[in-house]
């Protein structure tokens, strides 16, 4: 498997932040990025550095918290229709980094209605492509997640694992952030774990602080310390996962994956009303359900991602 697109170290510091559920916007950036560097990381993924316009050096407004991009693509409704779709994308990059960023990209046949992924993983470098930067997060009623938690729990499912790894790079380069990370992979074969190698890399350069564990659901593996095997159970959770805390802030779990993972996790994410302009209302956490619940977390220690 090849290697993670270079990436640059930062030297930074954050301030804690409270911890009420929340979701919420603040000003956002949109433009053309063009395609700089590509490589294939799994059979039907592909990591891709895209450079920012002139005049931009991060990708964020603030190089400390994470980003998002909404990518749009001219393709056609469920109903055959000609239509501007859009799909998120969370960098793998650090925010801090300088005049680009990286996505990680899975490509799915192209359909009515979809397609995105498929459309960026066939770009050659020096295309470009229309995207807006989205809202910050906010989670729990804060954008931070450095120097947040004393524990952080993260739970990918297959593509999942992309805006995790930005969260682990935010914490893991700040030289002033001691958070522990722990991250659950779920992925169906071997060959689909997506940045494997990057993983495996940064839980070698800070053993004390970040851990992976694997878990494959349609093949097994000769057991040891960092397989697993099974779509999740609590036991697996309490073996991999921080332990719940109490609700005293003091620890995070976050999720993400499909809906149906999410949900068997920390149960479905619901979603507001439409807005004026006919899209999509924002996401609304939801009463937390699954593993999580029945391993004794509180709702305020999980965040569905």
């Amino acid at each position: 498997m090849a290697t993670l697109l270079p990436n640059q170290s930062i030297k930074c510091t954050t301030t804690p932040a409270s911890r009420v559920c929340s979701t919420g916007a603040s000003a956002a950036y949109s433009g053309t990025f063009e395609l700089a560097q590509k490589f294939q990381t799994s059979p039907d993924s592909w990591v891709l550095r895209f450079n920012l316009p002139d005049g931009r050096k991060h990708l964020g407004n603030d190089p400390m918290l994470p980003t998002c991009i909404s990518v749009r693509y001219n393709g056609t409704s469920e109903k055959g229709e000609e239509k501007v779709l859009k799909k998120s994308y969370s960098p793998i990059s650090h925010p801090s980094v300088d005049g680009f960023f990286d996505l990680l990209v899975k490509g799915y046949e192209i359909r009515p209605g979809g397609g995105v992924g498929t459309f960026l993983n066939s770009l050659n470098v020096g295309q470009k492509i229309v995207a807006g930067l989205k809202a910050e997060r906010i989670m729990h009623g804060s954008t931070v997640v450095s120097r947040r938690w004393k524990r952080i729990g993260l739970v990918a499912g297959g593509t999942g694992v992309a805006p995790l790894i930005q969260i682990i790079r935010i914490c893991l380069e700040n030289p002033t952030d001691q958070t522990r990370i722990q991250l659950l992979s779920i992925n169906r074969r071997e060959e689909d774990i997506l940045m494997k190698t990057e993983l495996d890399r940064l839980a070698s350069d800070h053993p004390d602080r970040f851990s992976v564990t694997y878990s494959l659901t349609s093949e097994t593996r000769p057991g040891g310390f960092e397989w697993e095997t099974g779509r999740g159970t609590v036991e697996m959770v309490r073996r991999n996962l921080p332990p719940p805390a109490g609700g005293d802030g003091s620890t995070m779990i976050f999720v993400c994956g499909m809906d149906g993972f999410v949900a068997t996790w920390g149960g479905p994410v619901g979603r507001a009303p439409p807005k004026a302009d006919g899209t999509k209302g924002p996401k609304i956490q939801g009463p937390l359900e699954g593993l999580l619940k029945e391993a004794g977390f509180d709702e305020s220690e999980v965040f569905k991602y």
